[in-house]
């Protein structure tokens, strides 16, 4: 048993050992340790190395809050996670540690030269160094940094662990398990509440655990704790330890991450490793507790310098004694009662260093009792030791003056500067924080959400208050969800409030060049680096933190925001609150990938939509692409054929007898009511009001901007009904934008949308021969040029089933689309292909598809469109409604950039080498012999092998194109520079002849 370890002592199992590794070096453990608890226990106190200095660096804390000891863990192949916490890495047999941001050992880092160094990186030195010279960035700068970015090694394997996520419903949820958690979720549970209590730490009971010398009604606190937790059970409250609240969202959801199995020894197969929790509460208790603050002074940073709760925790929850020899520096009163119980356990505690020149009388009695020297009025002005703690510099601090200093050798030394309420979680629902002059913290001003905070979350310190107020927000959350209830009083002895007074940095007689006063401890963030932040012009507490990277270490600044907020404001001359204070972001503490991708991995990571048809091309051999979310049928080989084959072979098919195509992806929207024609107006730039019923017009959708946003052939099947059809890929987009528009801008329209896309099966056919194949199938429909023209639609059967037949082409042959409820969508596939064999049917893919409508010009929104091609840019003018009053995007079409000559348009490109196939992406120059670099005119969007007219064909955006046509322009590809003329985009049957057969 090591000298740290007290027997019989905290809530380990002293009769349970694990065994682990840690530097290659063997160590064994309690069950119920962490990592940090377990080295502590062996007098191992250098856990790591800092980010920029490698300056060694041991546990500041207990909890998640941990800035410094960050290790690698290992639980079996493929089970490496970097910058794991030692401080809540709980133990398991066989776990395998590893200390990081080190080069060589840990105990001698060659990568501390850069401590020696300290001068040559001040704040905000990348800003001024990687400036100059321009050609060092490439060779040097950028390979150091990237070398040096990180802090662990990045795992190389696959992860072998499979991860959870669930939905959850809760009347109320309580975020933390501490005294007023507690009494939050007990109250509401007795008025009959359903309560969801959550604590990220293996056990519930929060301060109670690390300070067990209280009574409360009578009972010691870890007898009151269980009987507590056994009532909380009976009551029917869900409990959740190992369970993170990592982000607090709009109308009271909250992102929950629970660890599963990492502290297990052995694990089920399958068992996932992490599950996230997305609920949904009615009301929300924050009772998140506080944070100790680090003060701050020369060499604070070094291991055996810790937090005076961490060392408390440490011993009553693991029972581990974090030195023999401590030296206490505080301004707050409950670094005392730290001091006390550490000298109970037989921790020497050499003297307390008080700031405070007064503190109660109270406690200086009780130092006294103990033997304890009491240093009042005194500061702390450095530490010595190269790899732990040896001794500490103090001196007395009179009218502002700093006298001699005194060195007391020590083996740890425990600060406190005072607490902060936890109010991250809070601070995401964009909840307003109040300065407490008082206090000198923040504390929780205006609610944006249903929610109420308890307890040192909102400044109230000691037990009776704590447990008191988690009895009222219990009490007022029931009654707010309709219940009657009344916080029951309690009574605490022993209690321990406190109270103190703040410090940006501790008085000293060093100068201040050579201070060295850590605040962000896993960064090398110092006081002087905030201090010289404001002196080179960042006023804004958002800039202080990028020039200085204070707070965006792993712990998101939990220990190091409100000092460096102080410094700065001290700095800049204004009160902390006119400065502000950074924005804190979800997650609360880090949150692995895999917890956040859930069940989304392998064949589950993007949900791969199917159609009716899709197991017929699978079984015909069909090679297949991803459409957006959707598999779709690419080509269709025979015989040994490659792609370009197998579309050669498909297109000349189709534009001889008859294709059948699979459109059974595009989306599809109904659009319902006695306002339907009206709502239809405004959405497209297309007039419809005088549209009969069974016909048909392509119609364009713009943004607010002007640009081209979707496209589609809408019919009409009645006067209240249009069936809109969507490109493939912007199916959701459209049906949200046509919701926006429909709830907030036109709520008096008496109109319906619905998503059709998954209700209908698609088949296109295409070729001189689709109305013989399809004519033997239909009933109730003349399917004659004269009864059903092109651009057509009609209600009616096909092959005995329910069908919206469409007449129209997206590849300038006689085309129609049939649509059926989805569950026949494959049977009339099959029909289709035995009605279609006397006349060769051959199906084809998307590739197909794609050299067919560029054949005629047609254009794909998203491939032959960027985003900024307006109709007239894509030659779609004929499209706009001149006479129309107004439709969305209708202003923008006028804004002069829109009108301004020079603008890319849509046109043809025919290569002089028709052999040659331009490279989609591909740039466009005017003059392939300017100086560099050349001017650019445009780019190619869409690129083919046409078999139909035996060369290559391509569309391209390029300025002013419209007015082009016939010149020549020049491509630059890898092979060589290819000249190309500008055509029309309707390199086949311009007339469109062929279509209206």
């Amino acid at each position: 048993m090591s000298q740290f370890r007290i027997p019989g002592k905290g809530r380990v199992d002293h009769a349970k050992t694990v065994r682990f590794a840690f530097d290659n070096r063997e160590y064994t453990g309690l069950r119920g340790d962490t990592v940090a608890s377990a080295l502590l226990a062996h007098g191992v106190h250098l856990m790591g190395r800092s980010f920029k200095y490698h300056r060694p660096r041991g546990p500041v804390t207990a909890d998640s809050a941990e800035p410094n000891a960050l290790i690698g863990t290992s639980r079996g192949p493929g089970r490496f996670e970097p910058n794991t916490r030692a401080t809540v890495q709980e133990l398991r047999e066989g776990l395998i540690c590893e200390s990081q941001n080190r080069l060589g050992a840990l105990s001698f880092d060659f990568g501390a030269v850069n401590d020696a160094l300290y001068p040559l990186f001040p704040a905000g030195f990348y800003y001024k160094t990687f400036m100059w010279p321009r050609s060092f960035w490439d060779k040097l700068y950028e390979p150091v940094i990237r070398r040096a970015a990180g802090l662990g090694r990045a795992p190389s394997e696959v992860d072998p662990d499979t991860y959870a996520s669930r939905y959850l419903h809760a009347d109320l949820l309580v975020v933390g398990a501490g005294p007023s958690g507690l009494m939050a979720a007990l109250e509401a549970a007795r008025a009959g509440v359903r309560v969801t209590l959550v604590d990220e730490n293996a056990e519930m009971g929060g301060a109670l655990l690390s300070d067990p010398g209280v009574e409360i009604d009578g009972r010691p606190a870890w007898d009151w704790l269980d009987a507590t937790l056994a009532e909380l059970a009976s009551l029917g409250v869900r409990l959740m330890t190992r369970t993170t609240a990592i982000g607090y969202y709009h109308q009271n959801m909250i992102g929950l991450c629970q660890k599963l199995t990492d502290h297990l020894d052995e694990i089920a197969d399958n068992a996932p490793r992490e599950r996230m929790w997305r609920v949904r509460a009615t009301r929300v208790v924050l009772a998140q507790g506080a944070l100790e603050k680090p003060l701050v002074f020369h060499g604070n940073d070094r291991p055996g310098v810790m937090l005076a709760g961490a060392a408390q925790t440490y011993l009553h929850r693991y029972g581990v004694k974090v030195g023999t020899r401590a030296v206490i520096v505080t301004s707050h009163d409950s670094a005392y009662h730290a001091a006390f119980d550490l000298a109970a356990a037989g921790t020497r505690i050499v003297a307390i260093v008080e700031t405070r020149a007064a503190p109660p009388e109270t406690l200086r009695a009780e130092a006294r009792v103990r033997g304890i020297e009491l240093l009042a009025g005194h500061t702390v002005t450095g530490t010595r030791g190269r790899l732990r703690v040896a001794s500490v510099t103090v001196n007395p601090v009179q009218g502002g003056r700093v006298g001699e200093p005194r060195m007391i050798h020590c083996d740890c030394l425990l600060m406190s500067g005072g607490w902060t309420p936890s109010l991250h979680l809070f601070s995401h629902t964009k909840g307003s924080l109040q300065w407490d002059a008082e206090s000198n913290t923040f504390l929780p001003g205006r609610m944006t959400e249903n929610c109420h905070i308890a307890g040192a979350g909102r400044g109230l310190w000691g037990f009776e208050a704590a447990l008191t107020d988690g009895a009222k927000a219990g009490a007022d959350a029931a009654r707010a969800l309709g219940n009657e209830a009344k916080a029951a009083p309690l009574s605490v002895a022993h209690d321990r409030p406190g109270t103190g007074e703040s410090h940006r940095e501790l008085p000293t007689d060093r100068r201040s060049s050579r201070v060295r006063a850590f605040i962000d401890f896993q960064n090398d963030v110092t006081a002087k680096d905030i201090r010289l932040a404001v002196r080179e012009g960042m006023r804004s507490i958002e800039h202080v933190k990028r020039y200085t990277t204070n707070g965006m270490a792993t712990d998101q600044g939990k220990m190091s925001n409100i000092n460096g907020l102080m410094i700065a404001a001290d700095a800049v001359g204004k009160a902390p609150p006119e400065v502000g204070l950074t924005t804190f972001r979800p997650p609360y503490t880090p949150t692995t990938f895999g917890a956040f991708a859930g069940y989304h991995r392998g064949a589950t990571f993007e949900v791969t939509r199917r159609t009716p048809i899709d197991p017929w091309a699978e079984a015909n051999g069909a090679v297949f692409e991803p459409v957006s979310l959707w598999r779709r049928a690419w080509y269709f080989p025979k015989g040994g054929e490659d792609m370009e084959a197998a579309v050669a072979r498909e297109c000349r098919a189709t534009r001889a007898s008859v294709g059948i195509f699979d459109a059974s992806t595009l989306g599809k929207i109904e659009v319902a009511g006695p306002d339907a024609v009206e709502f239809m107006n405004r959405m497209y730039t297309n007039p419809w009001t005088k549209l009969a019923p069974g016909r048909c017009r392509y119609g364009v959708l713009l943004g607010e901007d002007g640009y081209i946003r979707d496209d589609g052939v809408i019919g009409r099947l009645s006067d209240e009904l249009f069936h809109v059809t969507t490109t493939t890929g912007g199916a959701p987009r459209v049906l949200n934008m046509m919701e926006d528009y429909l709830q907030t801008e036109w709520p008096d329209l008496d109109v319906w949308l619905t998503s059709t896309t998954e209700q209908w099966a698609t088949v296109a056919l295409n070729g001189p021969n689709a109305r013989k194949v399809l004519e033997g199938l239909v009933e109730g429909v003349d399917l004659s040029a004269e009864a059903m023209p092109h651009m057509s639609v009609a209600e009616c059967r096909v092959a005995g089933f329910p069908a919206r037949l469409f007449r129209l082409s997206f590849t300038g042959e006689l085309g129609f689309e049939i649509n059926v409820p989805a569950r026949h969508g494959l049977a009339l596939w099959e029909a289709l292909m035995e009605a279609g064999r006397p006349h060769d049917i051959t199906p084809y893919g998307t590739e197909t598809m794609h050299v067919l409508r560029a054949e005629k010009g047609f254009i794909i929104v998203g491939q032959d469109t960027d985003g900024t091609v307006a109709p007239e840019d894509a030659g779609l003018g004929w499209a706009i409604g001149k006479k129309k009053p107004d439709f969305v995007g209708k202003r923008s079409l006028a804004r002069p950039d829109l009108v301004a000559p020079g603008r890319k348009q849509l046109v043809g490109l025919l290569t002089e080498d028709g052999g040659v196939k331009l490279e989609e992406g591909a740039q466009i120059v005017l003059d392939p012999d300017q100086p560099l670099p050349m001017k650019m005119v445009g780019h190619v969007t869409s690129s083919y092998h046409s078999a139909t007219l035996g060369r290559s064909i391509a569309m391209a955006l390029i300025e002013g194109g419209h007015d082009m046509e016939g010149r020549d322009v020049y491509l630059p590809m890898p092979d060589g520079t290819h000249r190309a003329r500008i055509t029309s985009t309707a390199f086949y049957d311009p007339d469109g002849s062929r279509l209206k057969l």
